[in-house]
């Protein structure tokens, strides 16, 4: 599940500081993304980026041959903010994207999410026990500053999740992971303690990091140090120029890049948390593209489309959106609370009105683009009634003021969710509503979002209930989330537990037949679609805004800057 943006991330938000899995990624597909500025001390306010030759004499303007043509410069806008740039790291969508300008991994992936050879290995060889893979490297590859990616650079990268002193978030990506070995410059071998489906496809997916510059930086202070921000330098198709807190981050084409260099000169990731600012700085083509266009702006967007310069690219984003419940609070401990709480919630208006009917309702936590997704498992429907016959069998109450009560205890909580997104806080104030009706009293909070994940996670965990969503993983592994084990220090910050399952979780990743493989994720699906760990709310419809100019572009669910290399401005259009 890697590719660079392959990681579980939080979907349509921005940051975040905690370790997990699968980006499933994480974003909460809190729903997290996408940026750009340029310039010095200021965003760029250059309205004929497409056109722009980056200052450099004239050009004549080419034939419409369809051929890519170098030059231009893009700005994408983005709704979060970056933390750092070293994907053993970093865990919010921003740094995901950032990075994958910036390095490069030994796989990739293709639009339906299967692995890859075009990336930096040319071959990778897994034994016929499938303990051992065998990595090829290309010949030819450079860092940005000029010095060799040899074996070494991987070897000292996967080196440092399996050292002790490692406190990064991707810890249980290596759990299967024994060694790793040099077996020429350009020859690694990765031995593993026992099978790992995902190894091959997440595992190889990190970005790697220079030995020559990192390699005598002791391991517990890698985390905090200055490369992750002040200068990243990677192998990827482009290089880092600077970046501006809360403002931009800016990288420019990378020339001696091993599969050419990019066409574009420069992209500029500007940060603008406020989606209506958004839709104006898009309308004014003070950004170019812009991946997270909301439900409810796609007719705006639309109507000034074309006399603007732009088009929309659209398709089912492998993410999902979600009411979920602390478990630590006594509110939520009883199942029947939370299939009750389901019931309540009116999901089908929440697509046909909040989201235009731009998605779909989702009932577990896999997206249909999945080859592992279950339909078939328990669904709770919208049914007020029921769900207040629910809540008096389990104790609740109706109080003088109407508010259910248990024990001397109202049911009375929080919802918390990211500021930068509408839909969700939208979706905060109908869930409001429609507990108002079974007689509990949720309240909205909208927070910043770098402040939001460091309320939920570990160790703070001081939030009630939270709307926010996954950008998912390609491997439907569900183990980063809702296994046991990455309570304390992982993405399962609902406290969800249920013992039987996290041995089924653990099974999965080592049956290496998949049709065996998916029947378990299956039954893993179909249990926590039972125990409601989550109220799954929907599946998104994304749309992206780019200059209709842009050539070379293709609409990956997971990842919107997919190639960003491979793009060009046909300026003949």
């Amino acid at each position: 599940m890697h590719d660079m943006n392959d990681e579980l991330l939080f979907y349509g938000g921005k940051t975040m500081k905690k370790p997990a899995w699968l980006l499933i990624s994480i974003m909460l597909v809190l729903s997290m993304f996408l940026a750009a500025c340029g310039g010095n001390n200021a965003a760029p306010e250059d309205n004929n980026k497409g056109n722009d030759n980056g200052g450099n004499e004239p050009t004549e303007e080419p034939e419409k041959s369809g051929e890519p043509v170098d030059g231009g410069d893009l700005i994408i806008g983005a709704g979060g903010s970056p933390t750092l740039f070293n994907s053993l790291y970093s865990e919010d969508a921003s740094s995901s994207d950032i990075e994958g300008f910036v390095f490069d991994s030994l796989v990739g992936s293709d639009l339906e999410f299967n692995p890859t050879e075009d990336a930096m290995a040319e071959s990778i060889e897994e034994s016929e026990d499938g303990l051992t893979y065998t990595a090829k490297l290309r010949e030819g590859i450079k860092f940005h500053d000029g010095e060799p990616l040899t074996a070494d650079d991987v070897v000292f990268t996967y080196s440092i999740p399996l050292s002790d002193d490692y406190d990064g978030p991707r810890k249980s990506y290596f759990e299967a992971l024994e060694s790793v070995e040099k077996v020429d410059e350009l020859t690694v071998k990765f031995h593993l303690k026992q099978v790992d489906v995902q190894f091959p496809v997440v595992g190889l997916g990190f970005g790697i990091l220079p030995k020559h510059i990192l390699g005598d930086v002791p391991i517990g202070e890698l985390g905090d140090h200055p490369f992750n921000t002040k200068s990243p330098i990677g192998s990827g198709p482009f290089k880092f120029v600077e970046w501006k807190d809360g403002e931009y981050v800016k990288v420019e084409a990378f020339d001696d890049f091993y599969k050419g260099r990019p066409h574009l000169d420069t992209i500029t990731y500007k940060i603008v948390t406020d989606p209506n600012a958004m839709l104006t700085q898009l309308q004014n083509r003070d950004i170019d593209f812009w991946a997270g266009v909301p439900q409810s702006d796609i007719e705006t967007v639309e109507g000034f489309a074309d006399s603007i310069g732009i088009k929309l690219e659209s398709g089912t984003a492998l993410a999902y959106t979600f009411l979920g419940y602390n478990q630590q609070n006594e509110l939520f401990k009883d199942k029947k609370v939370r299939q009750a709480l389901s019931h309540a919630i009116d999901r089908e208006s929440i697509v046909n009105t909040i989201m235009e009917g731009r998605g779909q309702v989702a009932d577990v936590p896999e997206s249909p683009l999945s080859w592992a997704y279950n339909p078939d498992v328990p669904k709770f429907n919208y049914d007020p009634e029921k769900a207040k016959e629910m809540l008096a069998e389990a104790g609740w109450k109706p109080g003088a003021d109407g508010i259910l009560e248990k024990d001397g205890k109202k049911f009375s909580f929080e919802i918390k969710t990211n500021q930068d997104n509408k839909i969700r806080t939208d979706i905060t104030v109908l869930l409001q509503d429609q507990f108002k009706e079974i007689g509990i009293e949720a309240t909205p909070k909208v927070m910043e979002f770098s402040a939001l994940i460091a309320d939920i996670t570990a160790p703070a965990w001081k939030y009630d209930a939270l709307v926010l969503g996954w950008s998912l993983g390609t491997d439907p592994d569900p183990s980063g989330i809702f296994h046991s084990k990455e309570i304390e220090n992982g993405f399962n910050f609902v406290h969800y537990v249920n013992p039987e399952l996290d041995k089924l979780m653990d099974a999965q990743l080592q049956e290496r037949d998949k049709e065996k493989r998916k029947e378990q994720i299956g039954e893993i699906q179909k249990q926590i679609a039972e125990d409601q760990p989550y109220t799954f709310l929907y599946y998104p419809e994304e749309f992206r805004a780019m200059p209709a100019e842009l050539k070379g572009y293709e609409f990956h669910a997971k990842n919107p800057l997919y190639h960003a290399e491979n793009w060009w401005f046909d300026k003949a259009e």
